[in-house]
């Protein structure tokens, strides 16, 4: 994995990956572009979610919805870290059994998720299934 982060003025960035894609970076004060620390949040959220469709494809159940809220409670003192990072899993489906849900998430952040595992962050997480 690859990218180049180009300046474009002020303080927005952009991100481009070797495989085409951009990302507009951006200070969290303005407007223009995702902040890196709401990128850093995107990427623990989205990485463990598909973690945890895969897995719970595997366990041959099925997922309706799947939504998940990320939280991030940064260090008071620089560099302001995530210290803490709360997860809820929010997912719908016919066939979804508590403890394989739970087994699901545990797996992709203690073992597979590359993002959760990068971080040096306490990583809490819920879930609710509707």
């Amino acid at each position: 994995m690859k990218t180049k982060v180009v300046w474009q003025g002020g303080l927005k960035f952009i991100d481009k990956f070797d495989d085409g894609q951009e990302i507009l970076m951006g200070s969290s004060e303005n407007s223009e572009g995702v902040s890196p620390l709401k990128l850093l949040l995107t990427g623990v959220a989205g990485c463990t979610g598909i973690d945890i469709i895969m897995i719970l494809e595997k366990m041959r159940l099925n997922v309706e919805k799947f939504s998940i809220v990320v939280e991030g409670v940064r260090a008071d003192e620089h560099p302001r870290r995530f210290i803490e990072i709360d997860i809820k899993y929010i997912l719908k489906g016919d066939n979804l059994s508590e403890d394989k849900v739970e087994r699901a998430i545990e797996l992709s952040i203690d073992k597979y998720c590359s993002a959760s595992n990068s971080l040096n962050s306490k990583i809490n997480y819920s879930y609710v299934i509707e």
